[in-house]
């Protein structure tokens, strides 16, 4: 299973959004974190960089 912590690199230093993340979906400027555990999480921003073998994606979240 392949899981991925979500970082916002709009705040120095990166902050973590969420963790153990298994599903993103994204509409338009909202993109929808979805976890293991089902928790959902909303950001308004847009995708930076996706690593699928690191488990690392990183947003620029819109303040």
């Amino acid at each position: 299973m392949c899981l991925a912590t979500v970082y916002n690199k709009a705040q120095e230093p990166d902050s973590v959004i969420l963790q153990y993340v298994s599903k993103l979906e994204v509409d338009g400027e909202n993109i929808t974190l979805i976890d293991v555990m089902g928790e959902q999480k909303t950001i308004r921003g847009s995708i930076r960089s996706v690593d699928l073998t690191g488990g690392c994606v990183v947003i620029n979240c819109e303040e």
